[in-house]
């Protein structure tokens, strides 16, 4: 090798030296520079919460219409005076109760009339048979023609026939002067006496003398949409299917009970599907009319992971959460999740059970910043139901 390569090579080597030892100082420099400025920052004060694992029920959320089981126009089926009205408005009856009466003195005088007609009509039949005795008995020794012993025998056929037309309308008026005592057809409240004592009451009357309605058991009409059918249906399959009903504001738990049935036709028009709950409502905290939301149990997620849902952010590739690092630095961690509740939010990936995210003060966040933890949220409560899955 010449002298004037070996000098090229030094320089070169030389060259390649003074540039890594540069920029190793300018790397040093930015490290120093960005920790001081680090370290500078002041700690953004947070709240924080632990990641738990937990058994989350998953529900179906709605807004039903509160129905009684059954409903009844309480009317006469006679016409007549009102003797007397035997409940209080608003009251609770039971099956065969008596809720008024209507004068049976008409009525009462119409069975005796057919029982007095059936009483003549016997006796009519008595006379005939014994006639037709004598004329058979006259037909024999030849005194007599068949045809008046025929004719005979069709007089006390009349005759029997008038006494089971009697007894038809014997049955008839004792239907009508029962009918007189109006009674609950089943268990259950009335509603307005639109009536009163002395009022004569007809069958064609436009009101009813009340309105009687069973809410012990009651039911809720609700719609999900289309998407939710599949899900529902393999509940059901599973057993019964928890129902809860919350108050209008969807804070306080008035009833649990459990899923009728879903309708067997999709509404097109909206793409929805109706379903029916009942609940025993014994404590009668439901009201016809009433409008609840409803929640439906699905499932039961098993030891899932779950975070505040206040902590879950939404970015543009996403759902993310911060994450308290052991050092007190934060950092932007994206993850899957699922929405259960507004307080609960399920991490299906990306977050592992144990570690710390922030809740309260995510917008003086950035990647890096070192932040106080000034509290730490407890996990909200999560409401168990039998799992159906």
């Amino acid at each position: 090798m010449t002298g004037r390569n070996s000098r090229q090579v030094f320089f070169i080597i030389a060259g390649i030296a003074l540039a890594s030892v540069a920029a190793v100082i300018i790397f040093w420099r930015h490290t120093t520079t960005q920790a001081a400025q680090t370290a500078a920052r002041p700690s953004v004060p947070v709240t924080v919460a632990a990641a738990t694992v937990r058994d989350v029920p998953i529900y179906y959320g709605a807004l039903g219409t509160i129905q009684a089981l059954n409903t009844v126009a309480i009317r006469a089926q006679v016409n007549g005076q009102l003797v007397s009205i035997d409940f209080r408005q608003g009251q609770e009856v039971h099956q065969g109760d008596v809720l008024a009466k209507i004068d049976p003195a008409p009525l009462k005088a119409a069975l005796d009339q057919a029982v007095a007609k059936k009483s003549q009509d016997e006796a009519q039949l008595i006379n005939v048979q014994q006639d037709l005795a004598r004329f058979k008995t006259l037909a024999i020794k030849n005194y007599e023609s068949q045809q008046n012993v025929d004719a005979q025998q069709a007089k006390v056929d009349v005759a029997k026939a008038s006494i089971d037309a009697d007894q038809a309308a014997i049955e008839a008026a004792r239907t009508q002067l029962n009918y007189a005592t109006i009674t609950a057809p089943f268990d259950g409240v009335v509603g307005f006496r639109q009536l009163d004592i002395g009022n004569i009451i007809h069958t064609t009357d436009v009101g009813p003398l009340t309105v009687l309605t069973q809410i012990k058991p009651c039911t809720a009409i609700f719609t999900l949409p289309q998407s939710d059918l599949g899900p529902v249906r393999e509940a059901m399959l599973r057993g019964d299917v928890p129902v809860l009903a919350f108050d209008q504001d969807d804070q306080k738990q008035l009833a649990e009970g459990k899923l009728l049935l879903i309708n067997n036709q999709i509404d097109q028009t909206t793409s929805t599907i109706q379903l029916k709950a009942e609940f025993p409502n014994q404590d009668e905290r439901l009201w016809p009319g009433e409008f609840v939301h409803i929640r439906v149990l699905i499932t039961t997620r098993k030891n899932a992971v779950t975070i505040p849902a206040i902590a879950l952010q939404r970015g543009p590739e996403g759902y993310y959460v911060w994450v308290v690092k052991p050092d007190e630095t934060v950092e932007q961690r994206p993850i899957a999740a699922q929405t259960t509740t507004d307080d609960i939010v399920i991490a299906t990936s990306g977050l592992n059970a144990g570690e710390t995210v922030v809740v309260e003060g995510q917008s003086r966040l950035d990647a890096g910043a070192r932040v106080a933890v000034k509290s730490q949220k407890t996990p909200s409560p999560v409401q168990q139901l039998p799992d159906n899955s």
